[in-house]
């Protein structure tokens, strides 16, 4: 082989590598990260691999070739401490340009004080955009059977919290599935974890607070 003919073959093959499989792995690993902080609406409790709406979240980004990478951060049975003990170091590794928090449900569960639950998730967005991320506050609400005080005041703490610190806020991540005539329907057997079906419901409620910090 001639030197010049060598020269363009090494070149060619070396433009072959750089499009080829670890160009892609380089370019995925080079995407802004969108870090969701959740429990288990958000851990695909008691579903099957990818019916989550993190995992629909993921093909949606793709499906309009928005380049994000997701790192779903969500622990089934976390709280807000939980979640506010663990972001700090999950912003150091990850560097997110959005996070998701979609934590207090389990607060509600065990009966925490409201002003803990508040108090830890304005430290969480303020961590976050700290850090410089966009926030995306997931709201919750509970059951009547909480008591009507109880239960508005816990709403509320959501919308509070979005509007003390800016941040994007879904009112209430179960709505079209928890508060449907039949909703039963749409639960695993525990009433508290939705079944896959409602996941792609999840994902609309989501999707108009997240869109406009894509």
């Amino acid at each position: 082989m001639s030197g010049l003919r060598r020269r363009a073959w090494v070149a060619h093959f070396s433009l072959a590598l750089a499009a080829g499989p670890m160009a892609g792995f380089a370019a995925a690993t080079e995407a802004p990260v969108l870090l969701v902080v959740g429990d288990s609406l958000s851990a695909e409790y008691g579903l099957k691999a990818g019916e989550g709406w993190v995992a629909l979240l993921q093909a949606r980004l793709a499906a309009q070739k928005k380049p994000y990478r997701i790192v779903n951060a969500s622990i089934s049975g976390d709280t807000t401490a939980g979640g506010r003990s663990r972001l700090g170091a999950a912003l150091r590794q990850h560097k997110p340009a959005i996070v998701i928090i979609e934590l207090g449900g389990n607060d509600a569960l065990r009966g925490l004080p409201l002003t803990s639950t508040r108090d830890n998730l304005l430290a969480m967005v303020g961590a976050a955009q700290q850090a410089g991320a966009k926030v995306v506050i997931a709201g919750m609400q509970v059951p009547p059977n909480y008591g009507t005080r109880y239960s508005d005041e816990f709403a509320g703490l959501f919308e509070q919290v979005a509007r003390q610190t800016q941040a994007r806020l879904v009112p209430f991540l179960l709505k079209g599935v928890a508060d449907r005539a039949d909703a039963t329907d749409w639960f695993q057997p525990d009433r508290i974890h939705p079944l896959a079906k409602a996941h792609p419901l999840m994902l609309d409620n989501v999707w108009p607070a997240l869109k406009p910090l894509l």
